[in-house]
């Protein structure tokens, strides 16, 4: 693999090394080091992204966009091959790209501070603001469908019909909520029929690790664009309130340690506002924690039809695995309802303040 690869790039081989980097569930990642300098090296999952040309296509017109308008910003673009291609096909490996590591920076995991929330928030913030007059018509769907809730939820009526007999009886009491809390689907149909909700470019995976850090805490830019797409804010924030609010993830099996961080979620609203403050409309700004609902339940959801399907999708690693997932999320989603009053206002305060400068 690696004399194929470092053809490639003109380099040679002997002077290359590899190897594996990263925990990423996608993408394979490697660390490919060539004389001095590192590079980070993936394989493309094409059975998730069954078009990888349309992920190269989008970055390259980011690219082009950023270097136009915002050469300063850090927009980290694959590294072109000895025949300018962006990505390329090995019938070895499958599709490839290779991207040079920005030296001195670090990626978290988890959010371990309301500073890096803040940080976080802000830089996706910022990304989406730089790009408010980008062409959204340039971009490629890399996953159609992603953050469709209607959808998901046909999917998961579609599982109660066709799935496991056993398991929806198992599951009755997380069927019968996220029947109960349908409005919440009912709110995205009518946002995607608002003129005052604007698709933007929109990341669609905003979780902490895909934020670049310098090694004192500050944000760099966001990385890993394969989801990047025409989309809602709700996309992100709720990505964003789904992932750093909570001090345990969604493999947590002991919910009594599943709570809202009201201080986290300032850090969200503090960071993402203090750059698109001005961009979005008052009713989108009023729809700050709805973002949060929207996230969550759609995540429960998904949990909930793959168990009900027998687990195609995710994988189990213990018997109910999706099950308890889904109910770490329904009761993350209960604890946001419990507390939605309040964190909206802290939205409105921010809201009323004058716009920090970024």
């Amino acid at each position: 693999m690696l004399e194929s690869i470092a053809k490639q790039y003109g380099f040679p081989e002997n002077e290359c090394t590899l190897q594996p980097f990263g925990n990423g569930l996608i993408n394979n990642t490697w660390i490919l080091n060539y004389r001095d300098d590192q590079f980070i090296f993936q394989k493309i999952n094409d059975s998730v992204f069954t078009s990888p040309s349309t992920i190269a296509e989008n970055l390259h017109q980011l690219h082009i966009f950023f270097k136009a308008h915002f050469p300063d910003y850090l927009f980290v673009n694959p590294v072109a091959t000895v025949n300018n291609d962006e990505m390329f096909f090995l019938q070895e490996i499958g599709y490839c790209r290779l991207f040079k590591f920005v030296k001195g920076s670090v990626t978290f995991d988890t959010v371990a501070n309301t500073d890096i929330a803040f940080e976080g928030a802000r830089q996706f913030g910022k990304f989406t603001k730089l790009l408010s007059a980008f062409d959204i018509n340039k971009l490629q769907i890399t996953l159609p469908d992603f953050h469709n809730l209607t959808l998901r939820y046909q999917q998961f009526e579609e599982a109660l019909q066709k799935g496991n007999k056993d398991r929806i009886k198992e599951s009755e009491a997380s069927i019968l909520y996220i029947i109960a809390k349908k409005n919440i689907v009912d709110i995205f149909n009518q946002i995607q029929n608002n003129p005052s909700f604007k698709k933007r470019v929109t990341h669609h995976d905003t979780k902490i690790s895909n934020v670049l850090f310098d090694t004192n805490g500050n944000g760099l830019c966001v990385i890993d664009l394969d989801t990047v797409m025409p989309g809602y804010f709700i996309s992100d924030v709720g990505d964003m309130i789904r992932t750093y609010v909570s001090p345990v993830s969604e493999e947590e099996n002991d919910f009594s340690k599943i709570n809202i961080r009201e201080d986290y979620f300032q850090a969200i609203v503090d960071g993402y506002l203090c750059e698109m403050k001005n961009e979005l409309s008052d009713e989108e700004k009023n729809y700050f924690v709805y973002a949060g609902k929207f996230m969550i339940y759609m995540q429960a959801i998904r949990f909930l039809a793959d168990y009900l399907n027998n687990d195609v999708y995710y994988g189990s690693k213990y018997p109910g695995h999706n099950l308890i997932r889904c109910n770490n999320q329904l009761e993350l989603l209960q604890q946001l309802l419990a507390k939605e009053e309040l964190l909206q206002s802290k939205v409105s305060m921010f809201i009323a303040q004058e716009t920090p400068v970024s």
